[in-house]
């Protein structure tokens, strides 16, 4: 059942749980998340960012839009990290039925210019935006490189760009930790902001967390949760020691494992995020995004 974010996010939103974002940039693996949350009857987002549609390429659009369409449960097609208002209608008219402009590292007038563009032109199309506030730290940096969402900078971002759902920077970075360094969520500050503009909030760098900080964010006010990693990370690793066996050749010899790995990863994540069942809490044909691309997604390039 293929939506857009507000419809999707809004029901996470009333029943304070979190619905994973999963990046892909294969297909076989978007099948497998696709049939894992079918299986915990589970809401989903699948991720793409523009780096992973140039692999994918615009094209398989139509049959993941269409897989999502056939599924029972509930879901969106996002793009994730969009830089600019021209890969934004890109995607769009490719057929992601929800966007992400990140302007973060940008001044704050001109985060709020561009998102607001941004949610002006989704919005004419049925399709919700995600802001981001703050930014989400690096690992290559010492101090991690991040800039915390300030509660009352969120009030206004909220108010003056109308966007659907805001990524904040609580104390997450991008990628899987080195052995040497703890993360730690400011899980006051998330509720705090939580409070104060009520709109679902999106926590990026969800891999690698401890569970007990994210699940505690899930609880608090975070309702997508992005993850990309640790699905990377356990396909890898699985199909690394496939291959050790030098004489398999057929894809169905030796993608399986790798994708049950996979899918053994996201359904612990469903779990944890208090997504499990949920999908039963969405209305049979809820409002959904238009099917634009009955025949083939308008071709796109970013």
């Amino acid at each position: 059942m293929l939506m857009n974010g507000t419809d999707l996010l809004a029901v996470a939103n009333e029943n304070n749980f979190a619905i994973p974002a999963f990046n892909v940039a294969d297909y076989h693996m978007f099948n497998a998340l696709v049939e894992v949350s079918e299986e915990k009857n589970s809401p989903l987002i699948i991720a793409i960012h523009p780096n992973e549609i140039t692999l994918l390429g615009f094209d398989v659009l139509l049959a993941i839009r269409n897989r999502l369409h056939r599924s029972p449960i509930p879901a969106i097609i996002h793009w994730d990290h969009g830089a600019t208002h021209e890969q934004m209608v890109a995607a769009i008219q490719g057929g992601f039925t929800s966007v992400m402009l990140d302007a973060s590292a940008e001044p704050f007038d001109v985060n709020v210019a561009m998102t607001r563009r941004a949610v002006d032109t989704a919005h004419a199309a049925n399709v919700s935006v995600e802001g981001e506030l703050g930014t989400i730290g690096k690992m290559e940096t010492a101090d991690g490189g991040i800039i915390y969402t300030n509660p009352e900078d969120a009030v206004t971002f909220v108010e003056q760009t109308q966007v659907d759902s805001l990524a904040v920077a609580i104390g997450t970075r991008h990628g899987i930790y080195p052995s040497d360094i703890r993360p730690e969520l400011k899980l006051d500050l998330l509720r705090e902001i939580k409070a104060a503009v009520g709109i679902p909030l999106v926590l990026h760098g969800g891999s690698n967390n401890p569970d007990h900080e994210i699940a505690e964010a899930a609880r608090s006010g975070v309702n997508k949760i992005n993850i990309s990693s640790d699905i990377k990370v356990a396909y890898h690793q699985a199909l690394r020691g496939v291959l050790k066996d030098e004489s398999l050749r057929e894809p169905d010899g030796i993608q399986p494992p790798a994708l049950a790995a996979m899918k053994e990863t996201a359904a612990r994540k469903i779990d944890l995020f208090g997504a499990t069942g949920k999908a039963a809490l969405y209305k049979p044909l809820a409002v959904t995004a238009p099917d634009l691309f009955a025949t083939a997604p308008v071709a796109a390039t970013v």
